[in-house]
């Protein structure tokens, strides 16, 4: 377990150094870049300023995804690029520490130690709170390698430094880990089981990032519906009365949630869509498939009738309710009746977004062995007509958007000069002509134009 005295002597020993700078380079899901900023403020406390580029930067971590194999593969290619500038470095009397967090330390620590024995450091989701420690080792001794992939008995959340906001939307974690088992599925294997934080915890962190500049939040979980902290007495509590808590923070102007999993959108959750102002008109429940031979052999708890049930009540709940989803195309035994299947949910639906991927082999996985795999030509003609599906239904949708009016939250600087980037109650990406005022602000936007991904509009 951290010693925090410790902890105390490590940032001391750092504040008298030169100042030092880092680079992090995020992979994957929301939970990721949650993380990553949470390693920035323990590099940040620890006296490191952050780099404008890899080249610059003293310290380079990456923080992994191992969802599918294209992003697990990438990061061993960034690894390799990040040795040639750390030997570039280490020519201009330089030192480089390369360290990698995340997913793809937890289920390859030893491809990493084998094929990237340059790395300083790696640890999993769970342990990059042990920072300090294992950056003093390495400051104590030039040249250790440390791994630390052991789950730990006590949760990282109780040794972070505090969290502060960064822009206007902030990720906020309540909850880590799956107990779901999907057979394609690495999370229960590098996150762990599930872990929820309790509620007074929660609402101080809400509260920090609050002050700090924060007017939307997005609650974040492998699988967030789940939620079952415990309040201030004790007792249990799901995510439908943490939504309504932190509905009645001052301030607070926006509510999300992600990732749900249908078999826990409860009734009362539910509701939180008709009952919470706050709480946007988006959400986020992957289906992966429309068939229930596929659902069954993925694992899931839920078949599609289950799901089009719950995408009723939501509707009934919200009648302006824009839904998305994940969809996997090409799970071991699927067919062209499966898929058609999965076409038809679309067809129902009618999400406005959705993430769709080829079925990738994972190792650990029970799906990796089962018998009847896709052939590579099958699953990208599958995913080439499912995603042509998709979009088709995501343009009409922004298309539909074009004269109304919508509050937008800025949050980035465009490319052009004069121009800013912000998001609508739809997650829809929407760039208008704006002084840099309105940044970290919400503004009523009428929008002018529409494509597949993105919207235009100019303020009222």
């Amino acid at each position: 377990m951290l010693n925090i005295t410790y902890t105390e002597r490590i940032v001391t020993y750092y504040e008298n150094k030169v100042s030092k700078k880092y680079y992090i380079k995020t992979f994957g899901c929301q939970m990721n870049v949650y993380d990553s900023q949470r390693i920035a403020g323990i590099l940040q406390s620890l006296g490191y300023q952050e780099a404008s580029s890899q080249p610059n930067a003293d310290i380079v971590i990456f923080n992994t995804c191992h969802i599918r194999e294209k992003a697990a593969e990438k990061v061993f290619s960034d690894l390799g690029r990040a040795l040639l500038i750390k030997n570039e470095r280490k020519e201009q009397g330089k030192d480089t520490i390369i360290g990698v967090c995340g997913c793809v330390v937890q289920a390859e620590d030893e491809q990493i130690a084998k094929r990237a024995p340059f790395v300083d450091f790696a640890t999993g989701p769970l342990t990059y709170h042990r920072l300090p420690e294992i950056l003093a080792k390495i400051a104590r001794k030039k040249g250790i390698s440390v791994i630390d992939t052991e789950f730990p008995p006590e949760s990282k959340f109780d040794f972070l430094p505090q969290n502060q906001s960064e822009s206007a939307c902030s990720y906020l974690a309540i909850q880590e880990g799956c107990n779901n088992f999907c057979t394609y599925c690495v999370v229960p294997y590098t996150r762990g089981v599930e872990y929820s934080r309790p509620i007074a915890e929660i609402l101080q962190e809400a509260e920090r990032l609050i002050d700090t500049g924060s007017l939307e939040l997005n609650l974040l979980g492998q699988n967030v519906n789940s939620y079952h902290g415990e309040d201030e007495q004790g007792k249990e509590r799901n995510l439908a009365y943490l939504l309504h808590r932190l509905s009645e923070l001052d301030g607070l102007k926006r509510l999300r949630y992600t990732t749900s999993y249908p078999a826990d959108m409860t009734d009362d959750l539910i509701a939180c869509h008709k009952d919470i102002p706050q709480l946007m008109p988006y959400l986020h429940l992957p289906i992966q498939s429309g068939s229930n031979s596929v659902l069954k052999a993925m694992n899931r708890r839920h078949t599609k009738d289950d799901y089009l049930q719950i995408i009723d009540k939501l509707y009934q709940a919200n009648p302006n309710i824009g839904m998305s989803s994940d969809f996997i195309v090409g799970f071991p035994g699927e067919t062209d009746r499966d898929f058609q299947d999965t076409l038809d949910v679309v067809n129902k639906v009618k999400y406005i977004q959705a993430f769709s991927f080829k079925y990738s082999k994972r190792p650990g996985t029970p799906a990796a062995v089962m018998p009847h795999q896709i052939e590579e030509k099958v699953k990208k003609e599958r995913l080439e007509i499912l995603q042509n599906l998709l979009f088709d239904y995501q343009d009409k949708f922004n298309r539909a958007c074009i004269g109304k009016v919508m509050p937008v939250l800025f949050e980035n600087k465009g490319r052009h000069s004069g121009q800013l980037i912000g998001r609508t109650p739809y997650m829809q990406n929407l760039h208008a002509e704006l002084p840099k005022e309105n940044l970290n602000k919400i503004i009523n936007i009428k929008i002018t134009d529409a494509t597949t991904n993105s919207l235009s509009g100019k303020a009222v």
